[in-house]
């Protein structure tokens, strides 16, 4: 596994052993990448959710990103994330959150939000759908801001979740991702009659 462009381009990133963590495949985090590059979201502030190796962040640092909050639950896992943000010298940019999702979202202060989400959960996870809404009904995007969710295909997403409309879904093989965006507000009509 390797960081595919940017500042960090060809840098290796460590990985625990086992089973435990999968993280995305480079062809499909590639192919990621090459659909949010026509965002701006992807250069702005990102929450890496379900962190793993740190994978995803890392690779939107070396992007552009300004600044990735990771979050991963276990601590062996953590000090990976932070071993494979030094090693890339992506560390000032960064903060690792050694915590479960739903407790970072959950106390996220209101000054703190989020331009690129992404989420890459175990794809044995039942609660995806309600760790979306959750995320959604906390309210840590920015306007105009993306939330990416990795997935198997064997995991049937919405098409929409509250305000958020699913705007692509590519299948590589045996992963997914979806993109989720904010329907945009009707302007609403001031016209005098």
């Amino acid at each position: 596994m390797r960081v595919i462009t940017g500042t960090a381009k060809g840098h290796r990133l460590k990985a625990p052993k086992g089973l435990a963590t999968r993280p995305m495949l480079d062809r499909v985090k590639e192919s990621l990448f090459s659909v949010l590059e026509g965002y701006a979201a992807l250069h702005g502030r990102v929450l890496d959710l379900y962190a793993g190796t740190g994978s995803l962040g890392i690779e939107s640092l070396s992007r552009g990103a300004a600044f990735a909050d990771f979050v991963e639950q276990r601590a062996h896992v953590c000090r990976i994330i932070q071993d494979n943000l030094r090693h890339t010298r992506l560390d000032p940019q960064a903060r690792v959150h050694c915590m479960p999702v739903a407790q970072y979202v959950r106390h996220l202060p209101d000054t703190v939000r989020y331009d690129l989400i992404i989420m890459d959960p175990p794809y044995a996870d039942p609660e995806i759908a309600q760790t979306i809404q959750m995320i959604i009904e906390q309210g840590v995007n920015t306007a105009g801001g993306l939330l990416v969710v990795g997935h198997s295909p064997r995991v049937t997403l919405a098409d929409t979740y509250l305000h958020w409309q699913r705007i692509k879904f590519r299948r590589l093989g045996d992963s997914c991702f979806s993109i989720y965006q904010p329907e945009p507000h009707p302007a609403s009509d001031h016209s005098v009659q």
